[in-house]
């Protein structure tokens, strides 16, 4: 009799997969063989779609779990896609970044060919890379070897040797740093001779090394098809011709392939990626199933409106393009458009409105402003310092790599295999060690590698405090596990803050709140960009930016508005009826309902009057309300003024509100805060308007 094997998963019935998912995520599931395109516009839920059809084909039977390879960019993506097929109990799928795929194909098959380990891959090229320019006598700085690397990335992505760059670099308009085309092929030829001599490879070698040992050796290719006989690419938009060309050897003439991504979401080309191989996947693979995902679920109707008006519908004949998204998130406030008149206006206001969507209920760590490029990040933090917006600035660096988080995990394992203190929490152990290392309850002011070390101390603390709210009583050694978890997935902790970061960095995250600033030309569109397609991918920027945001969206500009924002704002899509551009009138300035006059400050403009107006509330509601909320917020453990801040008890005491449409039009109470606290708030009004009439009587 046949044992049963215990530890095999469970797999869902094959209807009940395809329950779950809306009905273009099903085509994508019931489409098993390839070659299959899948263009998924932004929140489509993409990944659901992909895992599920992975799923699917499991359990029906035409896939081997283990012969499946999902490839995407990101450790985290990849990680994420493995948690996500365990759940749906398929184990054994190669989810892999193209990196982490080739480098384990390379590895293994390397000492087969050449009687020796693969070489070793160097930590940073910025050393070799300087020892080469100055060998030739070119004066690099820390910005131009910046230049030179991201440079010599692109050259071997896009299958440009160091003898062809200048030419190259001509016919398609490349400059770096002032430096000449033919300089830069110097230096490129100097960096792989010394790269060579030392025995050394660099991060784009392994995918060079990949495929140069899959092309000369027929036999390691036909054994690597064999293993992976279905192929899955996520974020297709971006694969760089070397990629391209090492998934070509993977599929070969089988054609078993998925590829799933979104034209209107390439804003990688500096970097080599190519959205043509995505939008011209029909025509290269006749008989391909194309599938469109356009349910968005992220954001609201107003934020998705303002997404597909950006993005005009393109006529491409035979081009596979982006989609219409169709919201599913319900609806929510309109996007607000704001036109400062200088930057440090433009910042202040973006902090100003930050602090008002917290007091309307959405934590600082579901919110973040997003910019072109990193010259605009430092305005904005100090205008976020000053008005005592907590932040923290979204670093290109993997979080993990950091040497003080790195130096952090060392010093919590090591803690938590010492002999635990049953009197001390675990939260007050966490905090110790983390203290003498730099961090501290408040954050230290202004920018530089301080903020930046405590920033990454701070995420370690939240991820402790996470930890310990849905395990009261878990141990240090809890905690680290939970640490060690998100290492080997990057999952990215973050404290209680905006993030500040560029539109490049926030791909494929997303927030309850997103301001998007500096939204004028010179800097959106970039002042370098001037080619119709350089505009384009800026337009893209753009998009991906707007399409961060769940539910509340702001919009800003200090210098003359980007042509982008044509037929966005207010006033604009009546104005392109007629044939005319009118310039959107400024949104007007509310004023006191007291003595007329402009209001200004954010606590003013929450009341409806000025702070020194007269008042007409009754001064014994305002003390019950008071009292309610030092009892809710010594309940929910937080602070008095996160419940509701005085300016907003003052506006409930002076409204008096009778039911929910009441305290919705009050500044401070959005849905949210109304969900959680408004009946309680309307009784507490009841009440004192019961006690007021017992005292009359």
């Amino acid at each position: 009799m046949n044992s049963l094997n215990m530890s095999a998963p469970i797999l869902p019935a094959p209807e009940q997969l395809l329950d779950a998912l809306d009905p273009e995520q099903r085509e994508v599931a019931l489409a098993l063989s390839g070659p299959v395109a899948v263009i998924a516009g932004a929140g489509t839920g993409k990944t659901r779609a992909i895992t599920h059809r992975i799923a699917y084909g499991a359990r029906v039977g035409a896939y081997v779990p283990n012969q499946v390879l999902a490839v995407t960019f990101t450790t985290r993506a990849a990680g994420e896609m493995r948690g996500r097929l365990q759940q749906l109990g398929v184990r054994g799928v190669q989810a892999r970044t193209f990196h982490s795929a080739a480098l384990r194909q390379a590895q293994y098959f390397w000492p087969r060919v050449y009687r020796g380990d693969l070489p070793q891959i160097l930590d940073n090229r910025f050393g070799v890379l300087a020892e080469a320019a100055r060998r030739l006598r070119v004066g690099v700085d820390t910005a131009k070897l910046r230049d030179l690397s991201g440079e010599i990335s692109w050259s071997k992505v896009s299958n440009v040797t160091a003898a062809d760059y200048p030419g190259i670099a001509r016919a398609t308009r490349r400059e770096v740093s002032g430096l000449d085309p033919d300089t830069i092929g110097r230096v490129f030829a100097g960096y792989e001779q010394l790269k060579n001599d030392r025995g050394r490879i660099d991060f784009e070698d392994i995918l060079l090394c990949t495929v140069a040992l899959l092309s000369d050796h027929p036999e390691i290719l036909e054994e690597v098809r064999r293993t992976y006989r279905h192929l899955v690419v996520d974020e297709y938009q971006d694969v760089s011709p070397l990629q391209e060309t090492l998934l070509d050897l993977w599929v070969g003439e089988r054609g078993d392939l998925c590829v799933v991504g979104d034209p209107a979401q390439t804003i990688h080309s500096f970097a080599g990626a190519r959205s043509d191989y995505l939008t011209g996947f029909a025509r290269k693979h006749r008989r391909a199933t194309v599938v469109r995902l356009v349910r968005d679920y992220r954001s609201t109707h107003e934020v998705v409106e303002v997404a597909n008006r950006l993005m005009r519908p393109s006529s491409n004949r035979g081009e596979l393009t982006g989609v219409t998204l169709q919201a599913q998130a319900g609806h929510g406030p309109e996007p607000v458009y704001v036109d400062s008149g200088d930057e440090p206006t433009e910042a202040a206001g973006i902090a100003q409105w930050l602090r008002r969507q917290h007091e309307d209920g959405i934590a600082y760590r579901e919110m973040a402003v997003l910019f072109r490029i990193n010259a605009q990040s430092p305005a904005l933090e100090q205008a976020l310092s000053t008005a005592g917006v907590p932040y923290l600035v979204r670093s290109g660096e993997r979080f993990y790599e950091r040497p003080e988080v790195r130096q952090a995990l060392g010093q919590l394992r090591t803690q938590a295999r010492a002999t635990a203190d049953p009197d001390v929490p675990t939260g007050d152990q966490v905090r110790a060690v983390l203290s003498e290392l730099g961090w501290t309850p408040q954050a230290p002011t202004g920018a530089g590698a301080t903020r930046e070390r405590w920033e990454s101390l701070a995420a370690l603390v939240q991820v402790a405090d996470d930890v310990l709210a849905a395990l009261p009583r878990a141990t240090l050694a809890d905690v680290v596990e939970a640490l060690t978890e998100r290492a080997n997935a990057q999952h990215v902790p973050q404290a209680e803050g905006v993030t500040l970061s560029t539109i490049h960095a926030a791909k494929g995250l997303e927030w309850d709140a997103v301001a998007v600033s500096g939204v004028h030309e010179g800097t959106l569109p970039f002042v370098l960009a001037t080619s119709a397609e350089e505009i384009a991918e800026e337009r893209r920027l753009l998009y991906v930016a707007i399409t961060r945001a769940r539910q509340r969206l702001r919009i800003s500009w200090s210098r003359k508005p980007s042509r982008f924002l044509d037929g966005l704002r207010p006033g604009d899509v009546e104005s392109a009826r007629a044939g005319r551009r009118v310039r959107p009138k400024a949104a007007r300035t509310p004023s006191c309902r007291v003595c007329g006059e402009p209001l200004t400050q954010g606590a003013d403009r929450k009341l409806g009057r000025h702070l020194d107006c007269p008042s007409s509330y009754d001064e014994s509601m305002l003390e019950l309300l008071k009292e309610w909320r030092k009892q809710t917020a010594e309940a929910d453990k937080v602070p008095a003024y996160v419940v509701f801040t005085d300016a907003t008890l003052i506006a409930i005491a002076e409204a008096v509100p009778q039911d929910h449409g009441d305290l919705l039009r009050l500044r401070g109470i959005g849905q949210a805060k109304l969900t959680k606290y408004g009946e309680e708030v309307l009784a507490v009004v009841r009440l004192a308007g019961d006690r007021n009439a017992e005292g009359t009587d």
